[in-house]
């Protein structure tokens, strides 16, 4: 199996950034594509950003504002978040689609980690 965690979320201020980490750990596996998704209480879980061999792409209520990185050698992906806002605040989670010794691909999840912007 392969194993995903998140790192990097916290309380910012707004218009503040925030770097968010996602590692992705196991034996024998090689990333496809990572996204990241959020969301906020009450609220549907929402992609953010997501990027594969197509390329980045990202929610409009965030482009121009994040920036979303995957490093194949070292199994870990970045999203630079700038110029932040309340409605920012959730909870982030990290998608990783994965194969396993040339097995078939399958999505990952982490468990999530906070983003809390407010003054």
């Amino acid at each position: 199996q392969v194993h995903v965690v998140e790192s990097g979320g916290g309380l910012v201020q707004p218009g503040g950034s925030l770097r968010l980490s996602c590692a992705a750990s196991g034996s024998a596996f090689t990333i496809k594509a990572m996204g990241w998704y959020r969301q906020a209480p009450g609220k549907e879980r929402e992609l953010v950003a997501s990027i594969s061999i197509g390329g980045p792409n990202y929610a409009d209520s965030v482009k121009g504002r994040f920036t979303i990185s995957l490093d194949n050698g070292k199994n870990m992906g970045n999203l630079q978040m700038l110029s932040l806002e309340p409605e920012d605040t959730a909870v982030y989670y990290c998608n990783v689609i994965a194969a396993i010794a040339s097995g078939p691909n399958v999505r990952y999840w982490g468990r999530g980690t906070q983003v809390t912007v407010s003054s």
